[in-house]
């Protein structure tokens, strides 16, 4: 069967090709009886408007992109899921793009295949590949470092300061050995959490320890196993409180600890990071730092959006965290 045409819709409808053009993009020029008319010839012989000339003709397409490495886990379902309604609410769809080749990714973003960007974590993006977008007007959005220009913005999360806040809470406590469960030392929040955790120590002069800095690469397996092999290699030194770098990490830690016979928080206590929906049912309920994710995704689409528009110029936006305290922290036991 021939696919359908707009000219085939025309001539069924018995109007021009461009009253069909005119009804179809909802320009307001034509008798509503005669609009209302050409819609139901479309739908009845099921027409498919040719998106790409579309595109062509208006330079747009109405989507947006997101770039990053990963999408697994949580946090990943939640931003991607929030960012994708508010793109709905703006009238655009989203085109999510999970890559770690830095030429499809470029090749996307200069190619035009979506009207503006969204970048996340390890994606190498450098300074020349700025430059070279900013060249060329691609808008976009980094929530992996603190960026603004005139086309171009930023929506992180106060990693360095909840980092920080969340070391001095166990400090706080009485805990005086606390390691820190790294996630990729490459991306932005795990760097700055990080460096918030020691800057803590630092403050209330606590020994820094290189074998309390833990790789658990921000997932449950690889925390698990690392925990494992960390309490295997240093029972003798074992730390009163783990501050992990997410969530997941902290899940994985408090099973590696389960497993060894401690109990979270009688042993040990735990800290996350995110605040994820399975933070709060966790066997113990787990204390975090929560980071409005919901409220990150939707100031990134809104900024993204108002920059196509010409509507404003890029800026640098910082969210900060909150402690919630649940039942895997406590004050140590000796």
């Amino acid at each position: 069967m021939a696919k359908i045409t707009i000219r085939d819709v025309a001539k069924e409808a018995g109007v021009s090709i461009s009253t069909v053009s005119n009804a179809l993009n909802d320009v307001d020029v034509l008798n509503p009886a005669t609009k209302l008319h050409v819609l139901e010839v479309a739908q009845r012989l099921n027409y498919v408007p040719n998106l790409n000339g579309k595109m062509l003709k208006s330079g747009k397409t109405m989507m947006l992109g997101f770039f990053t490495t990963s999408v697994s886990g949580p946090y990943f379902y939640k931003l991607i899921e929030t960012m994708s309604r508010q793109c709905e609410r703006h009238g655009y769809g989203l085109n999510v793009f999970v890559t770690k080749d830095k030429q499809v990714i470029m090749s996307n973003i200069l190619g035009r295949r979506v009207d503006g960007v969204i970048i996340y974590e390890e994606l190498k993006i450098d300074e020349q590949d700025i430059e070279v977008m900013q060249k060329d007007k691609i808008k976009a959005v980094f929530l992996d470092r603190e960026f603004s220009n005139e086309t171009m913005g930023s929506v992180t999360f106060d990693s360095f300061t909840a980092g920080y806040e969340a070391a001095k809470y166990l400090i706080g406590l009485g805990h005086k050995r606390i390691a820190y469960i790294s996630g990729v030392d490459t991306m932005f929040d795990s760097v700055r959490r990080r460096e918030g955790y020691l800057a803590a120590l630092r403050e209330y002069d606590l020994p820094i320890d290189d074998d309390y800095i833990i790789q658990g690469y921000f997932e449950e397996d690889s925390t698990f196993n690392a925990i494992k092999a960390f309490i295997r290699a240093n029972a003798s030194k074992l730390p009163s409180a783990f501050l992990a770098g997410n969530d997941l990490s902290a899940m994985g830690c408090i099973q590696a600890l389960k497993v060894h016979g401690y109990e979270v928080p009688g042993d040990v206590s735990v800290v996350g990071f995110d605040d994820v929906d399975i933070a709060q049912y966790f066997s113990p309920p787990l204390t975090t730092v929560r980071n409005p994710i919901a409220r990150q995704a939707i100031l990134t689409v809104d900024h993204l959006v108002r920059m196509i528009q010409g509507k404003e110029q890029g800026h640098s936006q910082t969210l900060t965290g909150e402690l919630i305290l649940r039942g895997s922290s406590h004050v140590p036991i000796n």
